[in-house]
């Protein structure tokens, strides 16, 4: 079978009572830009910029072996999510295949990811507006907080609502950087001129050749690039709202290389075949660099408005997936109980206030460091997309070893070379996280890092005893569970038939260690 053809899933008969509730309105091609939307963010839109201006070139490799690294993980969540559709995703796969400290850890790493990025992302925002002279006069943190809670109705709404936003930001990501490698390639060809130089070859040869700063900065920046990647994880995570998700989740993992090497690694070659490294600067797109320099009327701004639409995607799936992760902990024991509330149009709508709530440290953090916000951020949550990366690996290793051992079957579409695959990928991901020793705010971040840590060791000791140990339920057959589950009370015991997990914990295990 190659890949790419239609799967047939393993039908697990084990249900998450998680995702009880939850409105299955998702389609296609929701699922399609949820994924093209998840790997394409401000972290390129943005951050490309400042990093260029650090490392050159070079960066472009950096991301290449990212690209890699990050498909290989969205390949390990695919196979788990095809095998048994959860909206909590890979807490709910850490849970089966880890045990309740596992999920734990799975969780708080994603919810640090996101709800750092949406700090980011309204951060971004305020810098995009601010573009234009007008709306200089008002303060970064009134527009960063206007962004916030402009997303947080959205979501509010409907799991539907969120995919047309969805699809219809992504369309505008995807039409924006297919623009730029058009208009690129043209300078680039004509030799024309941008700004003050002209595009061609000798933008790379004569500012210091592919590596003008050697090797190193390209390595310190990495985690900054982990940090543009993140969001590919989203797809599994909208699997378990989508209809058909067996059929339809492998098209969308695996265009998603393609995506990374042509929309990632191509935009970064150009950009510094247009200009010179030196001509970026992290306070403004690339993009925008690039159109205003190549000086098309209006087209400068034009581009501002579709970045600016890329960074409001961004947030938006930000509060999506971490209302949902939110809801997942708390219906575990492992997250305040609001946040395992569902409003009337099946929203989870604690969790999602939740991250909006934190969301406005980042206006704080704009109101008090408006030129320093961003990239403060944006490293800190690059550890957290890296643990959660971490955890689905982890989670997968644990899933192929049962299967090794007879305990389950693996569905047609997996992650190639696995387990091998996955302790590379694993290696990877530690050194990522251990090169921030290299500069300055890297220490600082590791610093930053060491507190959650720290408050996350506490957090599990605080609820351990708390925790509701049959959340997981072996159901036969898993469609009929599907349904029950949907009128069970997800906060007793009961009416599921109790029968413990092959992996996880049964009802009554102690969980005190």
């Amino acid at each position: 079978m190659q890949e790419g053809d239609s799967v047939t899933p393993h039908t697990s008969t084990t249900v998450d009572k998680g995702d009880a509730g939850y409105d299955k309105a998702l389609k296609n091609r929701h699922l399609q830009m949820i994924a093209i939307g998840g790997s394409i963010g401000t972290g390129l839109f943005l951050g490309t910029g400042g990093r260029l201006a650090q490392g050159g070139p070079g960066l472009a490799i950096s991301y290449a072996v990212c690209g890699i690294f990050a498909f290989l993980m969205v390949r390990a969540l695919g196979e788990m999510a095809i095998r048994r559709p959860s909206s909590g995703a890979f807490v709910s796969y850490a849970r089966e295949f880890m045990g309740e400290k596992g999920a734990y850890a799975t969780g708080w790493f994603f919810f640090l990811d996101w709800s750092v990025t949406v700090m980011a992302d309204i951060t971004a925002v305020a810098l995009y507006l601010h573009y234009w002279t007008p709306l200089r006069a008002i303060p970064q943190w009134v527009l960063a907080l206007i962004a916030l809670g402009v997303v947080f109705t959205l979501n509010m709404l409907s799991v539907k609502m969120f995919g047309e936003a969805e699809f219809w930001f992504a369309a505008i990501k995807v039409a924006a950087i297919i623009l730029f490698m058009i208009a690129a390639i043209w300078a680039i060809v004509t030799g024309a001129r941008v700004g003050n130089y002209t595009a061609g070859l000798h933008n790379i040869a004569q500012h210091g050749g592919f590596f003008p700063a050697g090797l190193a900065p390209v390595f310190a920046l990495t985690l900054g690039v982990i940090f543009a990647f993140g969001g590919t994880e989203m797809v599994g995570v909208a699997a378990g709202e989508t209809k058909d998700a067996s059929k339809i989740l492998p098209k969308a993992i695996n265009s998603m290389i393609l995506r990374i090497f042509v929309f990632y690694v191509g935009s970064i070659i150009l950009m510094a075949l247009v200009l010179p490294y030196t001509a970026y600067s992290s306070n403004e797109s690339p993009f925008v660099t690039f159109f205003t320099g190549i000086g098309i009327p209006y087209a400068g701004d034009i581009i501002q408005v579709i970045v600016l639409t890329a960074a409001l995607s961004s947030l938006n799936a930000g509060l999506y997936s971490t209302g949902r992760t939110l809801r997942t902990l708390a219906v575990a024991g492992e997250a305040p109980n609001a946040a395992a509330k569902l409003n009337r149009h099946h929203v989870p709508s604690g969790g999602i206030a939740m991250t909006a709530a934190l969301g406005l440290l980042g206006v704080a953090l704009n109101a008090f460091l408006p030129d320093s916000a961003f990239e403060i951020v944006m490293n800190l949550a690059g550890i957290g997309i890296a643990g959660t990366w971490a955890m689905v690996l982890l989670a997968h290793t644990r899933f192929v070893s049962a299967v090794r051992r007879g305990k389950d079957n693996r569905p047609e579409y997996r992650m190639p070379g696995a387990p091998v695959t996955n302790y590379i990928s694993l290696a990877f991901l530690l050194i990522v996280v251990l090169s921030n020793v290299t500069s300055e705010s890297g220490r600082w971040t590791l610093a930053l890092f060491a507190l959650v840590a720290i408050a996350m060791v506490a957090g599990w000791y605080a609820v351990r005893n708390s925790i509701k140990p049959d959340l997981l339920d072996n159901v036969v057959p898993s469609d009929e569970g599907m349904r029950m589950m949907q009128t069970h009370d997800l906060y007793t015991g009961g009416t599921l038939g109790m029968l413990s997990t092959p992996y996880g914990f049964a009802p009554g295990a102690d969980l005190s260690g």
